[in-house]
């Protein structure tokens, strides 16, 4: 008999195949004396974790794009001079070289967590480091994806991003974990691939090998030992997928409304490969990766090379940058915040410019340098703006550095309450759906037991997304969404039917998000909106909107 998986959906589409299950990690070093050298031991310990961030810089080059600058964030922690500070102390202590390097990671992954936010999502990036590290100091076989003698469903607790990166998607047809959450590395890195995935799944860890599962990556369902039907609908949507991929111009509904269909980037190099997939430009440009593992802010000549890179990429369309989006959840040195007790309302986003107001005021002069004559479009906006006067001084200070279209992000219930009021100020407005869930159900981003309430299509969300695309009609001012939400098909006929009027995602859920515009009115597109809004619950409305759409959705 089937039996029905839930998660969370990171990367749409739908596939079927046999279960592998991931090589299991090393066991744990034996934690009693070394009886070495200790400076020979912390040799052996340090040169190991070099070797490991060498594997993954290998892996980044051969991958490209958007993993490359994942696969070095993660060598930059392997390499981190407080991890081996750390190591070498713990070999003093007695630890062996593998027992030293496996208890200073553990420590520093449980900081991370107690951090949340940003860098809580990073902790299975260093649990890769961890097991790589270890397996090399032990001479156990090393983690990760086993080579495949046909194609499959990769099934495994959790996945890092070194090996995600690597995948074929040949041979992977998709992947379930038990853990993870939808903006992970692995998830991001997934959706670049196009490879539909399911995270944050109870009980995928315990799927034997061999077993035949149904993925679907929108709905985040793992349908065990499938029937017949659910087969034949997910090779229909394969089927499809494989025709989209064709598919080009700019997005529009059937009867013609015009809907545009943007892409997400994070670095220079993601906006490059990017740049290739047709597009109508960049909805989101996060800046905050000029930022990070940085000990000072960067200057304004980098910024500025750094913008200018993104909008000669995509010249003749437009790039909304947003400024920086970092704080306590994401923690920069050169910020000396402090703790926070609870960082995801702490001092984050736009926040930030109450205390250190020449980071907002150098980052704008660069967006308008970097503007300047460029045939780009660059539109900025801010991150975590929660009430009209925010939004009232953000653009100000945007105008006088030069910067004509200027807007801001709707991540806190608020500021969606009173986004007329937003919209006074604000040439445009751009719905982050992911923190929207968060904040609008209190429900912290990184507790996969809490999956059901970070669903988008929770109604409470949906009506909130409902007053802002109102609010945008009324003011005749754009409203676009940025967050996950945008790249499922059946979630983007949702927010088309209500109001919506752009959707920037990965590159790889374009084609699929455009056929499926393509191929409703906006009549059918409201009611499946209405629909959505009606359903008690994230299943009740998916099944609903269903109902409605295309069967090559289904």
């Amino acid at each position: 008999m089937s039996q029905v998986l839930r998660g969370i959906g990171v990367s749409p589409g739908a596939a079927s195949g046999p279960v592998v299950r991931l090589a299991p990690p090393p066991p744990d070093p034996d934690p009693g004396p070394s009886g070495g050298v200790p400076a020979q031991d912390t040799a052996r310990a340090v040169g190991a974790l070099a070797e490991v961030a060498r594997l993954l810089r290998a892996r980044g080059e051969a991958a490209g794009g958007g993993a490359e600058d994942v696969l070095e964030a993660t060598a930059m922690m392997a390499e981190d001079p407080e991890l081996a500070a750390r190591v070498e102390a713990l070999v003093g202590e007695g630890r062996t070289a593998a027992r030293a390097v496996h208890e200073a990671l553990v420590e520093f992954a449980e900081s991370l967590r107690a951090v949340g936010g940003y860098l809580g999502e990073r902790v299975a990036d260093l649990e890769d480091v961890r097991m790589r590290a270890v397996a090399l100091l032990t001479g156990a076989p090393m983690p990760g994806v086993p080579t495949l003698a046909r194609p499959s469903v990769l099934v495994a607790r959790d996945l890092a991003p070194a090996d995600t990166a690597v995948l074929d998607p040949a041979r992977v047809l998709g992947f379930v974990t038990e853990l993870g959450t939808p903006t992970s590395h692995t998830a991001i890195l997934a959706k670049q691939l196009g490879i539909p995935a399911v995270v944050g799944c109870p009980g995928a860890a315990a799927l034997a090998d061999g077993v035949t599962v149904a993925v679907d990556g929108s709905a985040g369902e793992v349908t065990v030992d499938p029937p017949a039907a659910t087969l034949a609908r997910v090779a229909a949507r394969s089927a499809t997928r494989a025709v989209t991929d064709a598919d080009t111009g700019p997005g529009r509904t059937a009867d013609g409304l015009p809907v545009a269909l943007l892409v997400n980037v994070g670095t220079v190099a993601d906006a490059r490969a990017a740049a290739t997939v047709p597009s109508e430009g960049v909805g989101l440009f996060r800046t905050e990766m000029l930022y990070l593992s940085r000990h000072t802010p960067p200057p304004v000549s980098v910024q500025v090379e750094a913008y200018r890179a993104v909008l000669d990429a995509f010249a003749g369309r437009k790039v909304v940058i947003r400024t920086l989006d970092a704080g306590a959840d994401k923690p920069l040195p050169f910020l000396d915040q402090g703790d926070e007790a609870n960082p995801a309302l702490g001092v984050r986003g736009l926040r930030v410019a109450r205390r250190r107001p020449e980071l907002l005021d150098d980052q704008l002069a660069a967006i308008a340098e970097a503007a300047a004559g460029r045939e780009a479009q660059a539109w900025v906006m801010a991150p975590m703006v929660s009430t009209p006067a925010e939004a009232s001084t953000f653009v100000e200070r945007a105008r006088a550095a030069g910067l004509p279209t200027v807007g801001a992000m709707i991540e806190v219930p608020a500021a969606a309450l009173h986004a007329s009021r937003l919209l006074r100020h604000c040439d445009f407005v751009s719905l982050g759906t992911n923190d929207l869930a968060q904040y609008c159900l209190a429900a912290d981003r990184m507790q996969g037991a809490l999956a059901d309430l970070l669903d988008i299509w929770q109604p409470a969300p949906l009506e909130l997304i409902a007053m802002t695309a109102d609010a945008g009609r009324l003011a005749n001012r754009p409203v676009g969404v940025c967050g996950e939400a945008a790249g499922d098909p059946l979630m983007a006929l949702v927010l088309v039917g209500l109001g919506v009027t752009s959707l920037s995602m990965a590159p790889a859920s374009l084609p699929l998000v455009r056929r499926a515009l393509a191929t409703h009115t906006v009549a059918e597109c409201q009611a499946m909106a209405g629909a959505a809004r009606e359903a008690d619950d994230p299943a009740a409305a998916r099944d609903a909107v269903r109902q409605l759409a295309s069967p090559e959705l289904l």
